[in-house]
């Protein structure tokens, strides 16, 4: 005989009626320990160049990128890197743009031409059956762009009217000027575009970057998500069948340090509020303080919960958001906090940051909020970690910075051993205001 309490879990779900929880009760959870990266397998082909595959995912989709060393750090005139990579699409010797864009069009992949300081990219998304045509594309953009001066121009002008828009923005001011007051506005992780300079940039000049980097540079091949050897077995016979004479001349700029202390002031007076952007250089992953570093950075400004965001925005209200981050380059790394501000908040905002950072540099951190920043960060990283692309991101982030194979199978336990002693230490050793720039657009 059936009872009603037999019954009634099924009744429930029929008519949708909610189940009553109790909320003064925890869900159960587990502390994360440890995580382990799938490795990539990695196979040097007949170039020279090296393929690294990520063969995870239930779907046949799967990214390809070509990554060169062949930035702004690489570059002999300014901004001939940035078009350099993007002209590929424009052209090659066997296929007009046209005939480029309708080929990824008709088999529904996705590309983009990555930029960056250090390296430049070539990326697809597709599904695995057309890896043939994306291979045989891509092969034909790397060895046979032209770089068709009038398209160029067309290339040039499109970046003009968008350099002119973000001109209009203070965030975009204050990460131009933060940068350039940082490395110089001649080092390549300083410079931004500048009109002037995006006009003066020639034909040849990128012709001659696409030449010595893009199409004899050695480059190095990801590919992650589902992949059969067949496919590894294509992408070496294409990829790796390209000839390749690369520059073996390191391209070295030394990094001056001089802006410790400045305040700069980039006014724009139809302006409503101020940007702030404050900080310093610091380093690269591979330095030794990195993780304390990182989780002294989480607690001032790294997730949502920090302190800067609950004392400057939803104690006083000054601003939607606020945050500190740690960015690490090839050769150098830097600290930046950052927020937007209504301009008569632009001083008080400041000197609430300062006075953060000096209860990191005054006080130790509570063994509450301690353990809470570490559980967040543990969770956001195995959270990073649920596609063969974001898995493919954390490899290529050590293959291409050389950093152990293990890093972040470390990082959690590194990042649960630091102590609020240890939190405090990095605070007086990087955090001084002393050693910082403070930079301000839109006015205060």
């Amino acid at each position: 005989m059936l009872t009603l309490r037999m019954v009634l879990p099924s009744i429930i779900r029929f008519l949708h009626i909610p189940m009553i929880l109790d909320r003064t009760i925890a869900p159960d959870f587990q502390l994360i320990d440890s995580i382990q990266l799938p490795m990539a397998l990695s196979k040097k082909l007949a170039n020279g160049n090296r393929l690294h595959i990520v063969n995870i995912g239930e779907q046949p989709v799967v990214r390809l990128e070509c990554i060169f060393d062949a930035g702004t750090w690489y570059e002999s005139q300014d901004n001939a890197a940035y078009f350099a990579i993007k002209m590929l699409m424009e052209g090659t010797i066997n296929r007009s743009y046209g005939q480029i864009s309708d080929a990824f069009e008709r088999i529904g992949a996705f590309t983009e031409m990555s930029t960056g300081s250090d390296r430049v990219g070539i990326v697809v998304y597709c599904l695995s059956r057309f890896l043939p045509e994306v291979t045989e594309i891509i092969s034909d953009l790397i060895q046979n762009a032209i770089i068709p001066e009038k398209e160029l121009e067309d290339v040039k002008n499109i970046t003009l009217q968008n350099l002119r828009v973000n001109l209009e923005k203070t965030g975009y001011q204050a990460a131009v000027a933060f940068k350039a007051a940082l490395f110089g506005a001649n080092h390549p992780y300083g410079k931004s575009h500048l009109e002037a300079k995006i006009v003066a940039v020639g034909v040849e000049e990128v012709r001659s970057h696409y030449q010595s980097f893009i199409k004899n540079g050695a480059f190095t091949v990801f590919i992650a998500g589902q992949i059969s050897e067949l496919e590894v077995e294509l992408i070496a016979k294409t990829l790796g069948g390209l000839e390749i004479n690369p520059i073996q001349n390191k391209v070295l700029h030394p990094i001056e340090v001089n802006y410790a202390s400045k305040k700069i002031l980039v006014e724009k007076q139809d302006s409503l509020q101020s940007t702030i952007r404050i900080g310093r250089i610091l380093f690269t992953r591979k330095h030794p303080d990195y993780f304390a570093m990182l989780v002294t950075n989480e607690i001032l400004g790294g997730y949502f919960g920090s302190r800067l965001m609950k004392n400057i925005r939803e104690e006083k209200g000054l601003t939607y958001g606020i945050s500190s981050h740690m960015v690490s380059q090839a050769n150098a790394g830097y600290f930046m906090i950052g927020a937007d501000v209504k301009k008569e908040f632009t001083q008080q905002t400041i000197d609430e940051i300062h006075k953060e950072i000096k209860r990191l540099q005054t006080e130790l951190v509570s063994e509450d909020e301690l353990q809470t920043v570490k559980n967040f960060m543990a969770g956001e990283m195995a959270g990073s970690l649920n596609t063969a692309f974001e898995v493919a991101d954390r490899r290529k982030t050590i293959i291409l910075d050389n950093l152990p194979t293990d890093f972040y199978d470390q990082y959690v336990a590194k990042i649960r051993a630091t102590s609020a002693e240890q939190v405090m230490e990095m605070a007086n050793k990087y955090l001084k205001a002393e050693d910082m720039v403070e930079v301000v657009a839109g006015g205060k």
